[in-house]
């Protein structure tokens, strides 16, 4: 990977070996981007006439550029030169406020927040939202999120955990509907809430994002969320039947 991103303009002659083997010459834009895509730009049009995307490895140096990836092969050599630079590269995203450690931009991309001046980079659920409001603690973002309930938290889990809010509001609030043993707040790839008794009872559901505005007939939660409301448990039938009437 590279550290921003390398242009090279000049008289150039590219050489592709691999699935599109051909040579090519003339004055060109090359680009090489941090993540180690190389682009060969000409006059004509928007589209590179060579490239090598995300190669395994590119080298710069004295006018000349190669990049492997696998049996494929990208050299372009520098007969004239016209000029060089390497110019900073970040993230691109929407603006959501500083950053408190460099007073950079903090865009939001991609699931994450990052910081366009540092390397500081904090995941985001997907359904969440940046709030405008700080962190009394960290001074970051606080953004707002849906588990049950409303939840603000700051954009850095380590200063403040969601799954903790959520975990301490709902923690053994609703029993196993197979075995009647508490359902245990837990994060097995997303939140879940689990039954106690694992593995003797492998009872588990998915927790929405959506908030809680009413109990099922079958005893577990009933979430609003965005495409309507649903029980806790997605099979549950008469969640499904009322969601029809």
């Amino acid at each position: 990977m590279h550290d921003g991103t390398h242009v090279l303009a000049g008289e150039c002659t590219m050489v592709f070996d691999g699935s599109r083997e051909r040579e090519q010459r003339g004055d060109v834009i090359v680009l090489v981007k941090p993540d180690n895509t190389v682009l060969v730009h000409d006059a004509d049009g928007y589209q590179p006439v060579a490239w090598l995307t995300r190669a395994d490895s590119v080298t710069v140096e004295a006018g000349t550029v190669v990049a492997r990836d696998g049996d494929e092969l990208l050299r372009v050599v520098t007969h004239d030169e016209h000029g060089r630079a390497r110019y900073p590269a970040s993230v691109a995203g929407v603006p959501v406020g500083d950053c408190p450690d460099c007073r950079g931009t903090l865009v939001r991309a991609d699931g994450a927040v990052s910081c366009a001046g540092c390397d500081a980079r904090y995941g985001l659920p997907d359904d969440a939202s940046v709030t405008g409001r700080r962190c009394a603690d960290c001074d970051l973002p606080t953004v707002r999120a849906e588990r049950g309930r409303a939840f603000e938290v700051c954009l850095d889990r380590d200063c403040d955990s969601l799954d903790e809010r959520v975990r301490t509001a709902f923690d053994r609030e609703w029993a196993c509907p197979e075995c009647g043993s508490d359902l245990r707040i837990l994060r097995r790839g997303g939140l879940i809430a689990g039954c106690e008794r694992y593995p003797d009872c492998d009872t588990g559901f998915s927790l929405p994002a959506g908030v809680i505005i009413d109990d099922c007939d079958c005893g577990l939660p009933v979430f609003e969320t965005a495409t309507g409301w649903r029980c806790l448990d997605a099979r549950c039938e008469r969640a499904r039947a009322a969601d029809a009437d």
